[in-house]
């Protein structure tokens, strides 16, 4: 914060956001702006052509480029900083673009570790991780936070790998939150992602643009959904409790339930204004599935006052409602 008139400006902290302009992240940055009003807000831009997050600074940046990451921390020397920047689609990552995740997750944050490292070594970083890590431990149950991490894909060994460069890397005097989230989804979210996915299809049937099917891929696993929003709130929580936190916290960011994919479709289905049917699609089918990923949820309600407030009806209606407005007004 701004300290005496004459130090105005000498002192003034900063917020530097990364993935400012995806999913989460334009949901996170107003939030951030009110939580933190006296900081300058900076956030991390790969293209000049990104639109404008309000009240925030675009600073042009490459992640998987040390010099430019180096540069950028040098000259802001964040004290609050929230790392969402990613290639966070398990799909892609399976399907032929390894290299390119490895490189975000992994290399990006490796650069950005290295800088706070030097330039910002006392700042809080909250990291958003995921409940993929892990992986093979869900058949053991519902996952804690000291489950062993076992992960069975090339995104969830990346975002493993970020989580220990991060607590290698930075100092002991950083506040490093490490934000384990389970699936979270609402309007705007890509439809690469499994809801999103099926309320496209149900928009473009009820256009008139696909015949009335939508094809699937294991609708038997069981999945923790929570609305994007609840996530975002739980971030916020845990930005405002940091000081209070070890400086190495790890906390799964889930409802604590489990959802049958099938059982999202079915609710889904039950909004569409026409009939629609199910198509099983091998192309949709990933190698290796784990039937139920569960998280364990204690930690994370002894640390801050939060549970998910925003019912999985509301995620599908509000999905579906995105979905038709991008396929055009006539799509009902």
């Amino acid at each position: 914060m701004t300290g005496s008139s004459g130090m105005a400006g000498q002192d003034r902290k900063c917020v530097l956001l990364t993935g400012g302009t995806g999913f989460v992240g334009r949901r996170l940055a107003p939030r951030l702006a009110r939580l933190y009003p006296d900081h300058d807000l900076k956030v991390l831009t790969r293209s000049a052509d990104e639109p404008a997050l309000d009240g925030w600074e675009m600073i042009p940046a490459d992640l998987a480029d040390p010099a430019s990451i180096l540069d950028l921390v040098a000259s802001c020397r964040p004290s609050t900083v929230v790392h969402l920047a990613a290639q966070a689609s398990v799909g892609k990552a399976l399907g032929g673009s390894a290299e390119a995740t490895w490189t975000v997750n992994l290399l990006g944050s490796f650069n950005l570790a290295r800088a706070l490292a030097s330039h910002s070594p006392a700042c809080t970083l909250l990291f958003s991780s995921t409940g993929e890590v892990y992986g093979h431990s869900f058949t053991s149950g519902p996952a804690r936070e000291t489950s062993p991490a076992a992960p069975m894909n090339t995104y969830a060994l990346t975002k493993l790998a970020a989580e220990r460069v991060f607590f290698d890397l930075l100092p002991p005097s950083a506040t490093i939150v490490i934000a384990r989230a389970f699936n979270h989804s609402g309007a705007g979210q890509d439809d690469r992602f499994v809801l999103p996915s099926f309320a496209n299809q149900v928009a473009r049937a009820e256009a008139g643009l696909t015949p009335p099917v939508v094809k699937v891929g294991n609708l038997e696993a069981k999945r923790d959904f929570l609305h994007v929003d609840d996530v975002v709130d739980a971030y916020v929580q845990l930005l405002t409790a940091a000081p209070t936190l070890q400086p190495q916290t790890i906390v799964n960011v889930a409802s604590g339930t489990t959802w049958p994919v099938r059982a999202m479709l079915d609710r889904l289905l039950a909004l569409a204004s026409i009939p629609i049917s199910v198509e099983q699609d091998p192309a949709r089918m990933r190698p290796s599935d784990i039937p139920e990923a569960a998280a364990d949820i204690s930690r994370i309600k002894s640390l801050i006052d939060w549970a998910p407030r925003r019912p999985i009806d509301q995620i599908l209606a509000e999905l579906l409602d995105w979905q038709r407005r991008q396929v055009g007004p006539s799509s009902i």
